[in-house]
């Protein structure tokens, strides 16, 4: 059973921090290199081939299926896509001392990571000088930390529009069920339309299927964590431990290595990008939010707040300032695959993007992104 309500925080009650600590250190066989975004240089540690620890499972391409796969998704064969006995418990935080987490623990060279402590409710945070880059706090996407390249947080050319869905796949509670995948991957077949889908560990876990049927259809699958935490609260071992199931799941279940992620609510600074990077992560935020998460709906207990007609004024705003020539930027926005209002807010809405926007995957709207697999 999914934990809607643990899905839905918002982000503006996410706790405060942070006081500087030691960190225990230990090497990595990654080698230095330099990686530019935005045109910075950064000479951090960045993994330059498929990380070495996760386990070696079939690849079958990415290249999407033509005609692109819909209806009815196919669950008989789980056992053959995944072993769910190698996991761990759905919507938990990980054990740090599992031996396979503990492999890629050891393979971060911690002085490359910043010596913040984990945030917590009564720490406090100068979010002028904002010295950690906290996304929650200061909207910072250009880190302090000398090793770690810049967020992508919009579409660099006027005119592009980066669809992101998140906290999929969306599993059907019950036969009945219209709303669960394939739904929203059938609708954007229709309309010849992919996407950058932030994938929740815990939810490929307990529906591998959707996330073959993903990347059969061309969408570009991201890692938003294994069970949708605060990434900031959490220890570094911890941080690692989120990251790596979920890169574990996804490749296990479609062949591929993903190399891009988004945190949950945004909640990122230094410290967790330096462990994500080393990873071989790219952070990608938004800098557009439909606020279809705040819709009252089973994913958030009904205690959403937001009304349809506010929701609506948003994507009619994005759609005037386009029209209007106000934009100076491309955009990357803000949706997700959680719920019955969400899909309904993607189905209502995208055939209106689509003819006022070039409506693109992310990593094809933002050049400084690597490839999103290190498959190729």
């Amino acid at each position: 059973m999914v934990h809607f309500t643990t899905l839905f925080t918002i982000a503006s009650s996410l706790f405060l921090i942070s006081s500087a600590v030691p960190i225990s250190e230990s090497k990595t066989s990654g080698t230095p290199t330099k990686h530019t975004i935005d045109g910075t240089k950064s000479t951090g540690i960045l993994p330059n081939a498929s990380p070495s620890y996760l386990p070696s499972f079939p690849y079958h391409g990415f290249k999407p299926l033509h005609p692109v796969p819909t209806g009815p998704i196919d669950i008989s064969n789980r056992a053959s896509i995944i072993k769910r006995e190698s996991y761990p418990q759905p919507w938990t935080q990980p054990d740090v001392n599992h031996p396979e987490v503990q492999a890629a623990i050891k393979s971060i060279a911690w002085d490359h990571v910043p010596n913040f402590n984990p945030r917590t409710k009564d720490m406090l945070y100068d979010a002028i000088v904002d010295e950690a880059c906290w996304w929650t706090k200061s909207q910072c996407t250009a880190p302090k930390f000398h090793d770690l390249p810049s967020d992508t947080k919009y579409c660099k050319k006027v005119g592009d529009f980066g669809l992101t869905y998140d906290d999929g796949p969306l599993l059907p509670q019950n036969p009945e069920d219209v709303w669960g995948e394939p739904r929203l991957y059938d609708f954007l077949a229709k309309h010849k339309q992919t996407a950058t889908l932030f994938y929740v560990g815990s939810n490929v876990l307990n529906f591998p299927e959707a996330a073959v049927r993903a990347l059969q259809s061309g969408h570009t699958l991201c890692i938003h964590t294994w069970s949708h935490p605060v990434m900031t609260n959490l220890t570094n071992h911890e941080i690692v431990a989120q990251l790596y199931w979920t890169l574990r799941v996804i490749k296990e279940a479609t062949g591929v290595t993903t190399r891009c992620w988004r945190p949950p609510y945004g909640d990122v600074d230094d410290r967790v990008r330096a462990i994500a990077h080393q990873m071989g992560l790219s952070t990608i935020l938004w800098d557009s939010d439909s606020f279809d998460w705040g819709l009252p709906s089973a994913a958030n207990s009904f205690s959403g707040n937001f009304t349809q007609e506010t929701i609506d004024g948003y994507f009619q705003k994005w759609i005037n300032d386009r029209k209007s020539n106000a934009d100076q930027q491309g955009r990357v926005v803000l949706e997700h695959e959680a719920s019955n209002m969400t899909v309904a807010v993607a189905e209502k809405w995208l055939p209106k993007l689509q003819s006022a926007f070039k409506v693109k995957k992310v990593h094809d709207c933002a050049p400084e992104l690597p490839s999103p697999y290190w498959e190729s």
